[in-house]
Order: C-alpha cells, then structure tokens, then sequence
C-alpha cells in the first residue's frame, strides 16, 4: 500500500535555521551503526596523538604506582590506563561510526538532517518526561512514500529522594511524525498504544479513564495494543477507519511494539528503542505510510459535511 503525500509540510525540529544536507558517507555505505565502528577504532588507536598521549599516561601511572607503593601496584595502574584509553577511543569510534551510518541513510534518501533538535509537542507522547529531545532528525520523502519527519526520540523523567539525590530515567524511542490536517474534521484525538498490564483488568481501569477504549473483534490486536479516543469522538468513524484489513495489519503485520497518537491532524507514529540499521528505520517508515494512507483514505471517503 502506498501512501500519499499531505498537502502541508511535514512536521520537523523548531530550529529550520540549523537544519543541513547530509554529509556525503564514506566509500563503503554502511547498513547500521557498527559498520564502520572498526575502520573508526584503528585509525584513532594507531594515530600517534592517541599513541604518544596514552604512552605518556602509561608510563606515569607505572612510575606514580611503583614508587609509592610497588611494582605491581604501578603496573596495575598502568594497565588501568591503558584500558581506559581503549575505552575512550572505541566510545569515540562508536559516536563516528553512528554519524556515518545516519549521514549515508539520509544522504541515500534524499533526506535533510539535524543532529540534534526538538520536535514539536503536538500529541501526549511528546510532551512526556521532565525534558525531551531528538537525535538525527530526517525530514523530507520517507521510505513508503510520503513526507514525513523520522528521528532517534528521548524524553527524560528525574526524580527527587528525600535526601535530596536527583537520578534521571531516559527513554528512548523512534519515531515518524506526518501531517493529516484532512483528518482533524474527524477526530480530534484517536490513541494506539501498546498494551500494558492484563486484559482482564480492562473494564476496572476503564472506569478511571477519561477516554474511549474502541473494542475490536481481532485477539491479535488486542494482545498488541489498546484503542483510545476522546469519548466525543464519532464512534461510527472510527469504527469504519479500522476496517478489517487495516485491523488485521495493525494485529499480524505490522512491526512488533507499533504504537501511534493523531491529534488535530498530527500523526506520531513511535518504536521503543533508537533504531540503528536501515532495514527497521525503512520497515518503520512503511509502516507509518500504511497508517497514515488509511487515515486519509477514510478522511477522503466521509461525507463533505461532516
């Protein structure tokens, strides 16, 4: 199924000003994140900057440990930074090896790119958390063929002790953002989330949410994820949107965890975990596109007047 494009621009970060082409990838394209890890390693292990400062550090902690303590105190502590040196090099050749992972996918798909930014706080998944940012925002014409937004999506939650000791959570999520105006005459807020808990504490949770739950005749979908919409949503719409083939992909076809928010038009569409390889961030896009083409099929379809 392809999907077609929104007659707005796609969503994307709040700072246009910075947003750049993607730099040109190394020779051989790499597929995910390790691909060039190794070629990164070496060149930084063996440059002599690398070599001559952790030789230096070596050779002092050696010294410092054996005339303050012994030999093989200063042996361990030169060992130590040795190791450490290789830790710090692979750590470099990792974030190197990301970039060049993310610049090539990009590049590939003629996609612009941003390092780092926000997206907009248009649903209640990206407003989540005490802080939230994203990594490698794409936007242009995504796999699935549609304009759209793809990013790496973390939000943060900290939390306080009584002594006054602040620890952070991260979350991390992938996620496609789309523009659907057409669909905001419809429904104003319409909620697929991946479900949590068991299904037979449904009804009691219910009784506590300010929201819908849509009941849908398909035991796939239902272990998948649960339906939500505001409860003065039109019940009937809703219902012809997820029409049985669409409900059999979302149950059987689409990628494991799927999840997706609309709201006043915004579609964000969200994994769990920062995908690293082109074949799931493509596999993903399809997705999205086959949610977002069903969205406007039964947007076009509904009665002018509606």
């Amino acid at each position: 199924m392809s999907a077609t494009p929104p007659s707005t621009p796609p969503p994307g970060p709040e700072s246009p000003a910075q947003e750049t082409v993607a730099e040109a990838p190394p020779a051989a394209v790499p597929q995910d994140t390790d691909d060039t890890r190794s070629l990164h390693f070496r060149r930084l292990i063996g440059h002599p900057v690398t070599l001559g400062l952790g030789a230096t550090a070596a050779i002092a902690a050696l010294i410092a440990g054996a005339l303050t303590v012994g030999i093989a105190i200063g042996g361990a502590a030169a060992a130590g930074v040795i190791l450490l040196t290789i830790v710090i090099v692979f750590a470099i050749a990792s974030g190197r090896a990301k970039r060049d992972f993310f610049n090539a996918y990009a590049q590939a798909r003629g996609l612009s790119q941003v390092e780092k930014g926000v997206l907009p706080p248009g649903t209640p998944f990206l407003r989540r958390g005490d802080d939230r940012y994203a990594h490698h925002i794409m936007r242009g014409r995504l796999p699935g063929d549609f304009d759209g937004t793809l990013a790496l999506y973390t939000y943060e939650d900290t939390d306080t002790d009584s002594e006054g000791n602040r620890q952070t959570t991260y979350y991390h999520f992938t996620v496609v953002l789309a523009d659907i105006p057409e669909s905001a005459r419809f429904v104003g807020e319409l909620y697929a989330q991946r479900r949590v808990g068991f299904r037979f504490l449904d009804s009691a949770e219910d009784v506590f949410r300010t929201r819908e739950r849509l009941e849908l005749e398909s035991e796939a979908l239902d272990q998948r994820a649960e339906i939500f919409a505001a409860a003065s949503e039109d019940q009937n719409w809703l219902r012809q949107l997820f029409s049985p083939t669409f409900v059999y992909w979302l149950g059987d076809d689409a990628p494991e965890g799927t999840a997706f928010e609309l709201v006043a038009g915004l579609l964000c569409v969200n994994l769990k975990g920062h995908l690293d390889n082109a074949a799931d961030l493509d596999r993903m896009c399809v997705a999205a596109a086959v949610i977002a083409q069903r969205i406007r099929e039964e947007s076009a379809e509904a009665p002018v007047g509606a």
